[in-house]
């Protein structure tokens, strides 16, 4: 289909869901791929919680726990790909659970909602404080200034700033930046392997690569710690509903978002094995490297010395702050269809699209300040930004998983949209769904032993305070008022919204 045709199927397509078209259509499928891709950014989640890894089960985790996860991963990417293309919006996953329910549905949608907002404001706050954390020991290293957890807190709350004014002003610069950014995964993740294959002159034997268990938890159950070591692929593959968020601004929307979904997991499971299994050849000292601020710079320092080091260092804060800013963005769109539809306090402020900018800056600034929030109790306790990166699975799973749920109740009554899964559909839905009560489970638990007010795992908490509000929330008003996803008139009307004009789904 010419550019044309295809904008005026997804416009109409969108009336049909019942939504006017406000933000402009101007993303090719590449770049909607390159969103999810970004956000899923192997140089970030696996550099930046590797030492992690190295702590909890080491090199055999590490290696061999990325292809496990990955490939279930895949299978939660694969179902939520065929929901999304029979709805393709900007609302996604609460969306899509409120039209596959088949009673109740206004509590279906608000709860996703919630856990997917919680979700995304905390993927936000831990890739761009991860990014701050290589930034802020890569300026160390230059020796402008010592390496601290308040200089980390002061970069991440620029970096935040940036990246919301970025897309304050983006449109179309965000999506030149998003194709960028597939390019400086891409060859970034090649030079970064290839330097560190040719650079040392001593690596590690393949024995240690592939079979090497390493425990510092304090907790004695290998069992156990192999299980918590599994965060670190899992809070890598994250992030990838993206590309569904981005499918009111994406044309051939109904293909395009489901195929970048599972492109950029299939992408990013083979670009971060061969991420991980270099780096893990090029340690040097693992005990020294596992116990420094940041193991993977330290890694670099010690395998190819200390200026080629920074080159390196370099490159993983590029493709981290590429990620935050692709973060950012589908944080926002998830804030401002979740407002549209008015399931969120102050909902006609984040709502509100800026007509000279055609992008939703509250909802912007929104995602910026809850991320903010959440990343800045780090400053009294490093121990929150672990708990940040489980919140971040917890709250984005559970809503992966709702809508795939609903799908399976549904059966064949689900209306298919041109990209589906035939009759894989099933049984890749009941595995998909079986994966994420996994996970759930295994990132609320203890990651350090002795439990103490320290180390104490805060994911559940903050996953309760949310399901608290929500759940009070929705018993004391929302459930008198809210009413699902509203619709802006009828798919024979024309595409300006009528915003004052609103019925329920």
């Amino acid at each position: 289909m010419s550019p044309s045709a295809s904008s005026f199927d997804d416009e109409r397509r969108l009336r049909e869901l019942g939504y006017a078209q406000e933000l402009p259509r101007s993303m090719s499928a590449f770049a909607n791929f390159g969103v999810s891709l970004t956000v899923i950014s192997v140089l970030s989640g696996c550099l930046t919680l590797y030492g992690f890894g190295m702590r909890t089960g080491g090199p055999v985790l590490i290696v061999w726990g990325w292809p496990v996860v990955g490939l279930m991963t895949l299978l939660v990417a694969l179902a939520m790909a065929e929901v999304c293309s029979a709805y393709p919006t900007a609302g996604g996953l609460y969306y899509w659970s409120a039209k596959l329910a088949d009673r109740n549905r206004a509590a279906w949608a608000w709860f996703t909602g919630w856990f997917n907002f919680l979700g995304q404001v905390a993927v936000t706050a831990g890739v761009d404080f991860g990014a701050a954390t290589f930034l802020n020991a890569l300026l160390g290293l230059q020796g402008w200034y010592a390496v601290s957890t308040g200089h980390t807190v002061v970069l991440f709350g620029a970096i935040l700033v940036v990246h919301g004014l970025l897309n304050h002003f983006g449109g179309r610069l965000l999506a030149r930046l998003g194709e960028v950014s597939v390019w400086w995964h891409v060859l970034g993740v090649l030079l970064i392997v290839g330097v560190l294959a040719l650079g040392p002159a001593h690596h590690q034997p393949a024995s240690f690569v592939f079979g090497h268990f390493a425990n510092s938890t304090g907790f004695s159950s290998g069992w156990y710690v192999a299980a918590l070591g599994l965060l670190l692929a899992q809070y890598t593959l994250t992030g990838y509903d993206a590309s569904a968020h981005m499918t009111e601004e994406t044309r051939d929307a109904a293909r395009s978002g489901p195929r970048s979904m599972v492109t950029a997991v299939l992408v990013s499971l083979a670009a971060g094995w061969v991420l991980l299994v270099g780096l893990t050849f090029a340690v040097q000292d693992y005990a020294a490297e596992a116990g420094a601020e940041v193991p993977p710079a330290q890694i670099f320092v010690d395998a190819v010395g200390l200026g080629t080091g920074k080159l390196l260092l370099a490159v993983a804060v590029g493709a981290q702050l590429f990620c935050g800013l692709s973060s950012v963005t589908a944080n926002s769109r998830m804030i401002y269809a979740f407002a549209r539809d008015g399931a969120l306090p102050g909902s006609g402020l984040w709502h509100r699209i800026n007509p000279r900018t055609g992008t939703p800056t509250n909802a912007i600034w929104l995602a910026v300040g809850g991320a903010f929030l959440l990343g800045l109790p780090a400053l009294w306790n490093m121990t929150a930004y672990g708990a940040v990166t489980s919140i971040a699975v917890i709250g984005l799973y559970i809503a992966y998983a709702i809508p795939t749920y609903l799908r399976l109740r549904k059966g064949d009554a689900f209306e298919r949209g041109p990209w589906h899964l035939g009759r894989w559909s099933r049984p890749v839905g009941i595995g998909a769904v079986a994966w994420v009560c996994c996970v759930t489970v295994l990132f609320v638990l203890p990651q350090t032993s002795p439990v103490t007010w320290e180390t104490f795992n805060y994911a559940p908490v903050a996953v309760l305070v949310v399901l608290g509000f929500a759940g009070t929330h929705w018993l004391v008003s929302a459930r008198h008022w809210f009413t699902g996803p509203r619709v802006q008139g009828t798919p024979e009307e024309p595409a300006a919204p009528d915003l004052h004009r609103t019925t329920a789904a």
